[in-house]
């Protein structure tokens, strides 16, 4: 492998370890989507809610002042009570008492479980690229670029699993939750996606063989047939 290539090579990955973190953080954390309730009167208590693949978390917190639009819980008291439970992702549904558990794990389930292959394409191709460096193994190189981009598209189809998720979570008449917005876990997400799909892309690109300059290289170069 020339210096020029494995330069290449080297920059390529810098870039997709970038995605690797965000991927990790945003699988790890809990912060895809915060909900609320619609508030009509102050003094009142606003309970919230931001959840991800693992757990929901809510807060509890008696509001001072609601705002004009009747968004969000507006001005609380921070000295709020909170609470996080864990998805009970192998149990049956009869334990869950809130009917926001129970609606969420049916899609936490799927996302959870399109994120962990996410993450098994993702170890995948770093181990591919690694062994690419080595000169006799450089045709690692493809099947990496082809790990991360399926890494890539995994995340994506979680990410709109879990949207799915919001979206009947607060149309439903059932939560008191009708108002939301995604928060940093979900941007995580989706820029991992951005970044390893082009990323995979370029080491699929890195690895077709090097075309010549002047296309009559080629021609020139071939033995004459013998008579």
């Amino acid at each position: 492998m020339d210096e020029g290539k494995a330069g290449k090579i080297k920059f390529t990955f810098c870039m997709v370890a970038v995605g690797i973190i965000l991927m990790v953080v945003a699988v790890s954390t809990d912060h895809w989507a915060v909900l609320s309730p619609r508030l009509g009167k102050s003094n009142t208590t606003c309970e919230e809610a931001h959840f991800g693949l693992w757990r929901l978390c809510t807060k509890r917190s008696f509001v001072l002042t609601v705002g004009p639009d009747g968004k969000g819980c507006g001005t609380t008291d921070f000295l709020g009570e909170y609470n996080c439970t864990y998805f009970k992702h192998f149990t049956s549904g009869e334990n869950a008492e809130m009917f926001q558990i129970t609606t969420q794990k049916e899609y936490s389930i799927s996302a959870a479980a399109i994120a962990i292959i996410s993450i098994a394409f993702m170890v995948l191709g770093t181990v591919c690229v690694l062994l690419s460096f080595n000169k006799r193994l450089d045709y690692f190189l493809k099947p990496a670029g082809m790990f991360f981009i399926f890494s890539g598209l995994c995340i994506i189809i979680s990410v709109e699993v879990m949207r799915q998720s919001v979206k009947r979570m607060v149309d439903s008449e059932e939560t008191i939750w009708i108002q939301h917005h995604y928060s940093w876990s979900f941007a995580c997400a989706s820029s991992a996606f951005v970044i390893l799909f082009i990323g995979g892309i370029a080491l699929l690109l890195i690895s077709l063989p090097r075309m010549p300059q002047n296309p009559w290289e080629t021609c020139m170069d071939a033995p004459p047939e013998q008579q």
